[in-house]
């Protein structure tokens, strides 16, 4: 599948900003099932400074600095991606539980550092005695580990509701497990934190997700949205993805950006300004098929 991404964030300030310093992380990722055929990134006004590099976790990233005063700014992204299906392995790749368990105790189960620091608690992500025993519920010795994940999934998407009001990008995961409620960047975090108090690893990915319109109507231009998911390590298999919010494996309307270890890691655009008093955030997400 291919679709044509245009992703724009607009500020407004109350007051001008004297000078700002950006970073953007909207360049859709080069993988096996996914190709960016084509980016570009308009800053208007036009930026100062620019630079383009690739961070730790392999993210294409965008620096931008704004030097002159100005009380707008938009940063229009967009992309080319063409999407392929992914599939899960089957048996004997799958191990049982009880296997990757074994796998995931021995000292020298990965010697690959790039896995085994998805284990860990990161900024956003506790790790937490009382998520890792709901998430054993799901795990019995003898069942594959992947349909184990999966079931857990299962779970997440039936036991918390999504509720658009219910978080801020500031809420603690502690208030969303408490409370049951949440969006995408939520459920995410959760099922990674569930993972990661198991010893599994398991990553935070953004992207796009594309929405498809009741029967009989238009899609809306700027109605998707911001998507995010998760991936989990499977020893002698590699990196899975998963969809808590859906309940879902992703597939080919699943546009990967970038990942790291939870959201503050793969943040569309961050940055710091000097000025601007209160400022107004607008965000419109476009995801289109095309031929």
């Amino acid at each position: 599948m291919r679709y044509q991404i245009t992703h724009i964030t607009n500020y407004d300030y109350s007051d001008p900003v004297s000078i700002s310093h950006h970073i953007a992380r909207v360049t859709p990722r080069d993988l096996p099932h996914q190709h960016c055929h084509s980016h570009e990134l308009d800053i208007s006004p036009g930026a100062s400074v620019k630079n383009e590099r690739t961070d730790y976790f392999g993210n294409k990233v965008c620096f931008f600095s704004m030097q002159k005063a100005h009380l707008s700014l938009a940063v229009t992204a967009k992309s080319i991606v063409e999407v392929h299906s992914r599939d899960m392995p089957d048996r004997p790749v799958n191990p049982t539980w009880s296997e990757v368990r074994s796998r995931f105790q021995e000292e020298t189960w990965s010697e690959d550092a790039a896995v085994q620091e998805f284990v860990f608690a990161s900024p956003l992500i506790p790790k937490s005695a009382e998520m890792a025993a709901y998430a054993a519920e799901s795990f019995d010795d003898e069942t594959p580990f992947i349909d184990c994940v999966l079931g857990l999934t299962c779970r997440i998407f039936k036991d918390f509701t999504y509720d658009s009001a219910a978080t801020t990008v500031a809420t603690p995961l502690l208030e969303v497990w408490k409370n049951r409620r949440g969006v995408c960047q939520d459920f995410a975090h959760l099922q990674i934190a569930c993972l990661r108090s198991l010893g599994i690893p398991a990553r935070y990915v953004s992207g796009y997700l594309e929405t498809v319109p009741p029967p009989g109507k238009a899609r809306l231009i700027g109605a998707d949205a911001s998507h995010a998911w998760l991936s989990f390590f499977c020893p002698g298999a590699g990196w899975f993805d998963v969809d808590p919010t859906n309940n879902l494996i992703p597939s080919t309307r699943h546009v990967t950006l970038a990942w790291g270890r939870d959201f503050s890691d793969v943040s569309p655009i961050r940055g710091v300004i000097l000025g601007g008093s209160v400022q107004v955030l607008k965000v419109s997400v476009d995801v289109a098929p095309v031929d």
